[in-house]
């Protein structure tokens, strides 16, 4: 209880203290309280309100891919294939990878006649883009990097998913003449919510508090085109408006709280359906 004090409640009840300040660095010793003066400053940042945005674009397209290509990946890899065990172990390495490592990873693949370019020239495409520094691929680049990095995980909740559903109910939909495709929408898809719900939780929540990647691979560039919320506030914390980003950090953790409580209440709700 002590350590979980000081290493976490401390930080949480300073940190809601001082978005409530005028805390700066020019003036570290000496704040006073300026209620919502640094909330009202940050809606009116149009930066602030992009970096929400991207946020959510970041979120909603990283998740729903994320879904998508695990459950594919784990119907594939729950039968019993002479190369199932090293196919998992492929897919799954880069989840416990570092964002760091695969930040300057990616940073390599997506540069100029990079690995990324050759690919495309090996197909006909020979082009000049600046894949990190044009604001229009800068965000898709982001987003694929981080749907390659979660997709092996959210796969081996998948699995696990599977390979606790009954053979007894594949069977009985055989018997009454379902196909392999019925089978998956009307017997897979419905047992398999709890894992829906573990794995798009955790995506959204990966997702509205991203930073390592963006950090490292675009830190916000080109311009604010990547900026999100996390990198919006470490910007601010490192500009010295230790106040204001204090402000942003509530703001982000609210937002966290609200999608997150949303949507498993929403997700729990059809695992009864189901």
């Amino acid at each position: 209880m002590l350590i979980f004090t000081v290493m976490f409640m401390v930080p949480v009840v300073m940190g809601i203290f001082t978005a409530f300040t005028d805390w700066n660095i020019r003036d570290l010793y000496h704040f006073e309280f300026n209620g919502l003066e640094n909330f009202t400053d940050i809606f009116a940042d149009k930066y602030f309100l992009l970096a929400i945005k991207n946020t959510f674009l970041f979120t909603i397209v990283t998740t729903a891919v994320k879904v998508v290509f695990a459950v594919l990946l784990a119907v594939a890899l729950v039968k019993p294939l002479k190369t199932q065990k090293l196919m998992r172990s492929i897919f799954y390495i880069p989840s416990i990878l570092s964002g760091v490592a695969i930040g300057l990873i990616f940073t390599s693949f997506f540069k100029m006649d990079g690995m990324f370019d050759q690919i495309l020239d090996f197909f006909g495409y020979a082009g000049n883009t600046i894949w990190l520094g044009e604001e229009a691929t800068a965000m898709w680049c982001v987003i694929w990097t981080d749907i390659w990095k979660g997709t092996g995980f959210s796969m081996m909740i998948f699995i696990a998913g599977l390979q606790g559903i009954p053979e007894e109910y594949y069977e009985a939909a055989a018997i009454d003449g379902a196909g392999g495709i019925k089978r998956f929408f009307y017997v897979t898809l419905p047992l398999l919510m709890p894992s829906f719900t573990v794995v798009i939780t955790s995506s959204l929540i990966a997702g509205l508090k991203v930073f390592d990647n963006v950090y490292v691979l675009t830190n916000g560039g080109p311009g604010f085109a990547t900026q999100v919320l996390a990198t919006y506030v470490y910007k601010n914390f490192s500009a010295g408006f230790l106040g204001k980003s204090s402000a942003m950090s509530l703001v982000m953790t609210v937002i966290v709280c609200i999608c997150t409580v949303g949507l498993n209440s929403f997700m729990r709700k059809k695992e009864v359906e189901a």
